[in-house]
């Protein structure tokens, strides 16, 4: 797959926003920070999630994830995903361009809204994820989106990315300018690394990883390289 794409699109169908979530200075937009295909999320607030808690007698909770919140940059905002967002992202999404380097094809408007209501839980079923998803907005208008899926790494966090912006609207330095506001977030969050899995063709995702900081390893997973960017403790 392309650029990233995570779990959570693994499970609710390829995006194409995927990791690889997109600015490319050379092709189209995506990284997923999409490594997987598409990625997970995060947990009510005001209740504890560490993994001794419980909700009554021999009851696990799933550990707590961080949640999303609107994230403003110098041109952009990150606008938490919901699942009335499916009718513009629809549209944003719709060219089968975008879906070279993870497959797939583009979804329809009710597929993301089902997709949305099931990412908008923030969580995978067995809360082993957490799943975080942004729309990408520039003024008014939807261009893209971001993601991360995070597991946890003793009392820090490991984040799995993918960005893609729609066809439209590439080649403008959003894909890099949201993916590093994410990324940022994501370190004072209190993750201890980033990574992105992006198809070795994908030379825009490349540059886009490159810009935020990652950098490739020798490891290949389903035709991917594996990216990765980690933080000091």
């Amino acid at each position: 797959m392309p650029a990233n794409v995570s779990s959570q699109f693994a499970q609710f169908g390829a995006f194409g926003i995927a990791q690889s979530f997109v600015t490319w200075f050379t092709g189209l937009a995506f990284l997923i920070v999409f490594g997987a295909v598409l990625g997970a999320q995060t947990t009510p607030c005001g209740v504890d999630r560490s993994p001794d808690s419980t909700d009554g007698p021999g009851v696990k909770t799933p550990a707590a994830w961080p949640k999303a919140t609107v994230l403003t940059g110098r041109r952009l905002v990150l606008e938490p995903l919901r699942t009335d967002h499916a009718d513009e992202m629809a549209a944003v999404l719709d060219d089968p361009a975008l879906y070279e380097y993870t497959g797939g094809a583009p979804a329809t408007a009710a597929e993301l809204r089902a997709r949305y209501s099931r990412l908008e839980a923030g969580l995978s079923a067995d809360g082993s994820e957490g799943w975080l998803n942004w729309v990408v907005r520039h003024g008014a208008d939807a261009v893209g989106f971001v993601q991360a899926t995070v597991t946890r790494s003793s009392d820090q966090f490991d984040a799995e990315v993918a960005w893609v912006i729609g066809s439209g609207r590439q080649h403008h330095g959003f894909a890099t300018e949201a993916a590093l506001l994410m990324v940022e977030w994501l370190r004072r969050q209190g993750a201890s690394s980033i990574v992105a899995h992006i198809h070795p063709g994908h030379v825009a995702s490349a540059a886009v990883a490159r810009r935020i900081g990652l950098l490739p390893t020798d490891h290949i997973e389903d035709g991917e390289i594996r990216w990765v960017k980690s933080f000091p403790a």
